[in-house]
């Protein structure tokens, strides 16, 4: 079963690295809001889509003091592509083992073609400036997912 967090609680603590060759850790961000978006795979369909719009909307996710941070499992070669593929104007963290994939509600059982495994659940996370949670919204579609965020955060 998927973590549910709720709002007020405090922001599991992460460093994982980025394809930019940096560490990212939510305490390093403090002072900023945090849009953390888990996704499936890089350079698939739905995720580029997912990727793409929040790529478009960076400007106004700045505007509200946010940050937005993807994270898949992928390698950070496999990042580096898919962000240079796409201009993508924010970091993608890679968390190999999905340990914070489970601390954020972003791993569990899913269901496709009569088919359960576990797997990611496409998850999306906001953190306020003190590192609290804001809004946890799993099994998210990916279109859309950019504007559904800048709507909880108003």
């Amino acid at each position: 079963m998927a973590t549910t967090l709720q709002p007020g609680d405090p922001a599991p603590d992460f460093q994982l690295e980025s394809d930019d060759g940096g560490t990212v850790s939510l305490e390093s961000l403090k002072g900023k809001k945090v849009v953390l978006y888990f996704y499936p795979k890089d350079n698939t369909p739905g995720c580029t889509a997912q990727a793409c719009e929040f790529r478009d909307q960076l400007n106004v996710f700045e505007e509200n003091n946010a940050v937005i941070l993807g994270v898949s499992r992928d390698s950070l070669a496999s990042h580096s592509r898919f962000r240079q593929k796409f201009d993508l104007n924010f970091p993608l963290l890679t968390d190999p083992e999905a340990a914070v994939h489970r601390a954020y509600g972003a791993w569990g059982e899913k269901t496709m073609y009569g088919k359960t495994t576990e797997g990611v659940l496409r998850t999306t996370v906001i953190i306020d400036e003190e590192g609290r949670i804001v809004s946890q919204k799993q099994r998210v579609r990916a279109k859309g997912n950019a504007e559904r965020t800048l709507g909880l955060m108003a």
